[in-house]
């Protein structure tokens, strides 16, 4: 199982999706950091999200658990961050990796599925005030901005 994961973050470090990227924590190859940049031509443009990836020993028979670090406003992610997908829930098939994971939720923020929200304001406005909807997400992008900058000017990594 961990060789799996090993194999995974070989494979997302050789060849990266674009637009997403993760890898193991120093001390803990079942836990992963994640990013994911907003997709060009959405509200998410410019916006670079972090995300934990959290594997089990059943993986990967069950999906790992995947949670937004950085502040959220999407009718598909609960308010702790964490994602309401298929493919991390009842559409799980072990022939997912890290890539398909982390590029099914960038595609996620672009088409959200307002009709099972994990967030109901951001699902209705979603669907009735666009403009609204699309202002609240461009705070959480400067914000995710500025807090990945801070987050990188204080580890000289």
């Amino acid at each position: 199982m961990e060789v799996e994961v090993a194999l995974y973050s070989k494979e997302l470090q050789e060849d990266p999706p674009t637009g997403v990227s993760g890898a193991p924590t120093d001390n803990n190859i079942m836990i992963w950091n994640a990013v994911i940049f907003g997709p060009h031509d959405t509200p998410f443009e410019d916006g670079t999200f972090k995300l934990t990836i959290e594997f089990t020993e059943e993986y990967p028979n069950k999906p790992p658990t995947v949670r937004f670090v950085s502040k959220m406003f999407h009718p598909n992610v609960y308010a702790d961050g964490g994602i309401c997908l298929d493919i991390l829930q009842n559409r799980w098939s072990p022939t997912y990796d890290v890539s398909a994971i982390l590029t099914s939720i960038q595609s996620l923020l672009d088409e959200p599925n307002p009709n099972s929200p994990a967030n109901s304001l951001a699902a209705q406005l979603y669907q009735e005030n666009k403009r609204e909807y699309e202002k609240r997400v461009a705070t959480v992008v400067e914000q995710s901005w500025l807090n990945f900058q801070e987050s990188h000017t204080e580890d000289p990594r």
